[in-house]
């Protein structure tokens, strides 16, 4: 095997690695999002049905006409 195929194959492996590290790198980025938004929906939702639990209550008798 001729040295500079070595060399050539050496750089492109190494090429290879690094992409395939920025890959892994970005599918971890993307799963760690994808939690925070659910989290994040999770936590609204319970919100809301607090907030609508709330208005049942004290807003149930209230006389807005004017």
């Amino acid at each position: 095997m001729d040295v500079a195929t070595l060399a050539a194959s050496f750089v492109a492996a190494r090429a290879a690695q690094m992409q395939l590290a920025v890959a892994t790198a970005m599918m971890r980025m993307d799963a760690d999002q994808q939690a925070s938004v659910a989290n994040l929906l999770a936590a609204a939702s319970e919100n809301a049905q607090e907030m609508a639990s709330a208005v049942e209550g004290p807003g149930a008798n209230l006389d807005i006409r004017v």
